[in-house]
This record gives C-alpha cells, structure tokens and sequence, in this order.
C-alpha cells in the first residue's frame, strides 16, 4: 500500500502522464524476451572496459527523469528549429550516449520498435551500477514510452544544481513528487564520478565575492582542491566527487560529507537541515544506503512517464519518428 502511495505522488508532482501502475518489472517478457538481456549484456561489456561509465549513466538517467520526467528526452538531438535539452549547459557533460544507442541498434535489430530508450536508460544505470556486485541493486520496472518534446530551455529550471541551499533543493525534488529522505538517498550517487572544477572552484577562490573560500569546507580538503583546480577559471579539470572512492558505489559519500568533504555546495547544504543531517548519519551504514537507495530509485524511475498510447518507441533515440 505505501509502494503504491509513494508511485502515484510522484506521478502527480510529476504533472505529466503516468500511470504507474502500468509500469512493471518484465514488461517485455512476451513482446521481447531477450530485451533486458541485450540491455545487461551491451552495458556490463562497456563497463567492464571503462570503470568510470556507471556513474556517467546513472547521471544520464537522472537528468533525464528530473526532465519532463523519465522519457528518453535528454537522448533527442537539436533540430534546425528547437535547441534540445543535451545541449542545455547542465547537460554539456552527460556521456554514455554511445551505450544507450548501441543497446538500442541491437533491439532494433532484435525486436523492432518494441523497447523504447527511456527503459534503456533507467535498466542501463542499474545494470552498469550492479555489475561489480553480481547482482541487480535496484528494480526497474519497465514500460515507459519515449517523448517525442526536448527543449534546452527547460533544463536548468528542474535539474537541481550543484551550488543550490537546502531550500532550492528541496523544492526541486518536491516538484517531482520526492521528499528529503530522498533527496539525501539520492546524493548518495555522488559516491561515483567526477566533478568539473568550474562548477564548485568559487568555494575555493570566490564563495561571496570577495576572494574567499566557503567556510563550510573543510580547509585542509580545500587546500587540496586548490593544487587540483588552478584558478576560477578551469572549465577543463575534474576532481572526484568521494576521494579516493570515486570508482566504488559505497556509502563513503556520507563519511565525507560528514567530514565538511562534499564537493558541491549541494552537497554542503544537507548538514544544514537537522532531517536531512540525520538521515546522512544513517546512511553511513552501507546496509541502510543500498536498501533505500534501492527504493528511492524505483520512485524517481516512475517520475513523470509516458505509458499505453502516451508517446512513442523511437526506432532511434537521439531523433523522433517521422510522422
């Protein structure tokens, strides 16, 4: 009853269709049978050759839900007439396309038009995250459709941002029917991946304007940062968001955090709600950050979808369908 509950809020923060209950795990048992198999086995393989790509692809399916919810549109190229959300500046560094449109060629090939990228986006994630753990970390429940809408313009008013307060963030997440229980579970992310010095070296250089550093960061760490980041203006270099763990999906993240290590004033900003604090300290628990991981992505997989006749199944994902 409560799975239940939790589903329909998000559709209805979402305010786009979704009928969760149309979402469920082996949608494509009859139509495709081989369909999550192809998605396990082109993602591990890419994986197994590049370490750094679960964390580009659970970032890809992240921005696209917080986006007209989890539809496949952060996937669409700009046309001669519309600007297309992958070239709104928050988007600038997603990468995994290349995985999303292999996967997709192949099920063409085997099962044309039948899965649509927006599954292949949220079960590349999860199989890209578990592959080092030999086991599935999340469910995804399967039947989205693809929007056929991407509008670059729409971009930096839903993804949260790295330098926003506690306030913004928790608006932001509310806007898509989550809580703060999670939006401090889904910071976990963090624990994998790199972030661009351009976008939190004003905590180092600049944090009010007058050539300070935030005080909220941990000085030695920010020292460290600065031998890394030269100057506010290095649009080029990257840092590990959980040092020295940026390869393994963990609950360092929260250890960190708690050490005024977070690399983002986002980051920062959960310590400064006694809930959120609260639930960074319980998350520190690997057991406890696995499990409600687990459910937290399962609601923002349901963020927004498209189902039964609502949109398409693009034949391929960077372009919609002729009419």
């Amino acid at each position: 009853m409560k799975a239940s509950f939790l589903l329909f809020v998000v559709c209805l923060g979402a305010l786009t269709v979704c009928n969760a209950g149309d979402l469920r795990e082996h949608f494509y048992e009859k139509s495709c049978p081989l369909a999550e198999d192809i998605v396990k086995k082109i993602t591990q393989q890419r994986v197994a050759a590049n370490s750094a790509l679960p964390a580009k692809l659970l970032r890809l399916h992240f921005h696209d839900c917080f986006v007209r919810g989890c539809d496949g549109s952060v996937l669409l190229n700009c046309t001669a007439n519309n600007k297309a959300e992958k070239d709104a500046i928050p988007n600038l560094t997603l990468a995994g396309f290349d995985v999303i449109d292999e996967i997709k060629t192949k099920l063409e090939e085997t099962c044309p038009e039948v899965v649509s990228c927006a599954d292949i986006v949220a079960l590349s994630a999860r199989d890209s995250v578990s592959f080092h753990f030999n086991r599935p970390m999340w469910k995804v429940l399967t039947g989205r459709r693809d929007g056929n809408v991407s509008h670059a313009s729409e971009v930096l008013v839903n993804i949260p941002a790295p330098f926003s307060n506690f306030t913004t963030l928790k608006q932001n997440f509310a806007n898509k029917g989550l809580d703060v229980h999670d939006l401090v579970v889904l910071s976990g992310a963090h624990t994998i991946g790199v972030g661009h010095c351009s976008v939190f070296s004003n905590r180092l250089y600049n944090f009010t304007g007058k050539g300070d550093a935030d005080p909220s960061l941990n000085s030695t760490y920010a020292a460290f940062l600065r031998t890394k980041c030269k100057s506010l203006s290095d649009t080029t270099t990257t840092v590990e968001m959980d040092p020295h763990s940026s390869l393994s999906f963990d609950s360092h993240y929260y250890v960190i955090l708690k050490q005024n290590k977070g690399l983002f004033q986002s980051d920062a900003a959960l310590l400064t709600n006694e809930g959120a604090a609260k639930t960074v300290d319980e998350l520190t628990n690997l057991t406890d950050f696995f499990t409600e991981f687990s459910h937290s992505m399962e609601r923002m997989g349901a963020i927004g979808v498209l189902t039964d006749h609502s949109g398409e199944i693009r034949k391929k994902c960077s372009i919609v369908n002729s009419s």
